[in-house]
């Protein structure tokens, strides 16, 4: 990343070449736990999985020690595996490791993406938080993220809101790179078009489908109308 005396953003030559010539192919759906799930949990997952393709999920659970998240992660990601879903962990690229996942997802105080690469290899997905930030994606992109998250674009109950970025960002994103970008942020089937059409190749959705656990499946079904704007 450059930054020129107008204070405006230019593209190192060789980063911009690496994410050159986009090609949109529609949108997909980028699952998130709850903060608190249950043994039962996969169940629910299931239920939301049978409605409709589902491109990854992420296990997001706050304050529980990795020995408890690896226990509840061991049927939930048996499960993604076997409908073809990316289960990614986040915050942890230990915990990813030893669970042997395929992506970790770092916010901006969890490691560097060059150290996630050097942990785990070259075929995991590296996925980094960069708020409503230009600077933030070029340099999770110069450091070798394979996505980029931007957030939240509506009020949320998930997470306290502090960055929110105008929708316009994924426009600039996807029209000059390859690399992949997330939208998050209290995204519903009612809202979340507009992402879509924008350039987002990810909806992450949470709230929406785990608020009424028995219809999971019916939202992620929701969802599909609007993915391929």
């Amino acid at each position: 990343m450059i930054e020129d005396e107008d204070d405006e953003l230019r593209l190192d030559p060789e980063f911009a070449s690496r994410f050159d010539g986009r090609r949109r192919r529609g949108s997909e759906l980028y699952l998130i736990s709850p903060e608190r799930i249950g043994d039962d949990f996969a169940d629910t997952l299931a239920k939301a999985l049978d409605g409709g393709p589902v491109a990854a999920f992420q296990l997001r659970l706050k304050g529980l020690e990795d020995h408890a998240v690896a226990r509840l992660a061991e049927p939930l990601q048996r499960l993604c595996a076997d409908r073809d879903v990316a289960f990614i962990i986040n915050d942890s690229m230990a915990l990813a490791k030893r669970l042997g996942a395929d992506g970790v997802h770092l916010g901006q105080g969890d490691g560097d993406p060059r150290e996630a690469r050097a942990l785990l290899g070259p075929s995991v997905q590296i996925g980094v938080t960069c708020h409503d930030s230009r600077h933030l994606a070029m340099e999770a992109g110069e450091a070798g993220a394979d996505y980029v998250a931007f957030g939240a674009f509506y009020p949320t109950k998930t997470k306290e809101v502090l960055y929110v970025p105008e929708v316009s960002i994924l426009g600039w994103w996807s029209t000059l790179f390859e690399l992949p970008s997330v939208a998050i942020g209290g995204i519903t089937p009612q809202n979340g078009r507009p992402l879509v059409e924008a350039g987002a190749d990810f909806l992450a959705v949470c709230s929406a489908v785990w608020r009424h656990e028995g219809r999971a499946g019916a939202v992620v079904a929701a969802f599909q109308d609007i993915l391929s704007a």
